[in-house]
């Protein structure tokens, strides 16, 4: 009988704790991982802590993989043990829907997140289907890249999405897990980036990132003196904030996008998107091919997150830096099993 070794939360909000699994039989189509690094993400918090729905417990978190292919299954194409990879938040999904065919595997209805209705990559493996194993490109740190897999495809996927280009005025709500990537992603796209933050402490971090300029997030008055400028408004953050202040200022035709969770309802006037035909839209994590492209950019440009590491067995003391709010700006975990 095959043992998985592993971190997991046994209910809301505790401590996670030593745990072993029998992942049960592996699917043809599947590749097995040997974690080397994962990353550790708002989204895990999420999870443990039933923030968004009531979680199944044990939970075991991480889907920022990266790691070794030591296992193929029969029917797996393209990957080969000894390969590096890194798996995000999706580990498989139908692949004959409308979406798969048309290459969005990432809104298949019938997707499979990494650790929801499974077990995630706090472990020494951890199996997916074939197609959302990236390879990684050489010229990136693997030590590093787990960030990428999830924080880093959820920023970058817009630019793509929305056809950003290098003459636009972006700005970046949150300067954080999310928005530092989403600053350097703008800033090698070629465009003029403009840093919104809550924090007058992170100006100066902002612009050593990337930024030509940064601003209050939450000071309407100064808002306003950027009233009418920007092309597009990334918003990376969970927090509620002034919307109407934020939707004034982008220029005529401008969209605001969200790509942070908000769990509250948005207040908002229509007014000001209607005036000036402004939009309003949202994305998740990208698709297989869009996370390679990802990969491909930030290789090509020398992007890489900004992290702290912990080994995996010191990972409650990961999730308490992380809740706290002082991770300059992700952390990941060094798979320390043996």
């Amino acid at each position: 009988m095959t043992q998985f070794r592993a971190w997991a939360a046994t209910r809301s909000g505790g401590p996670l704790e030593k745990f072993e699994f029998d992942p049960g039989p592996m699917d043809p189509e599947d590749v097995e991982i040997a974690v080397e690094y994962c990353g550790v993400c708002h989204s895990d918090l999420a999870m443990v802590d039933s923030e968004w729905f009531p979680a199944n417990y044990p939970l075991v978190p991480g889907h920022e993989v990266v790691g070794t292919i030591v296992a193929v299954g029969a029917q797996a194409k393209g990957r080969h043990v000894g390969q590096r990879v890194g798996l995000g938040w999706h580990s498989r999904s139908c692949l004959h829907c409308q979406h798969c065919l048309g290459g969005e595997q990432n809104l298949c209805r019938k997707s499979q997140p990494t650790i929801i209705g499974r077990h995630g990559g706090f472990a020494d493996r951890v199996r997916a289907h074939w197609s959302w194993n990236i390879p990684l490109p050489d010229a990136l740190d693997a030590s590093a890249v787990g960030p990428l897999m999830c924080g880093g495809g959820t920023a970058f996927l817009p630019f793509v999405v929305h056809g950003i280009q290098p003459t636009d005025k972006v700005g970046v709500v949150g300067i954080g897990g999310l928005g530092h990537l989403a600053v350097k992603f703008a800033r090698a796209w070629g465009c003029e980036v403009t840093a919104f933050t809550s924090t007058p402490s992170k100006r100066e971090e902002a612009l050593a990132l990337g930024a030509h300029h940064t601003i209050s997030s939450v000071d309407v008055k100064e808002l306003k003196t950027i009233a009418g400028t920007l092309d597009f408004l990334l918003v990376t953050v969970g927090a509620s904030l002034e919307w109407d202040a934020l939707i004034g200022t982008l220029a005529p035709k401008g969209r605001m996008h969200m790509v942070g969770v908000v769990t509250e309802a948005m207040k908002l006037r229509t007014s000001g998107l209607l005036s000036w035909q402004r939009s309003i839209s949202a994305s998740p994590t990208p698709s297989p091919t869009m996370l390679a492209k990802m990969l491909e950019f930030s290789a090509r440009h020398g992007i890489a997150p900004q992290v702290e590491h912990f080994p995996m067995r010191r990972v409650n003391e990961a999730l308490d830096h992380l809740r706290s709010g002082q991770a300059r700006y992700r952390v990941v975990l060094d798979a320390d099993f043996s």
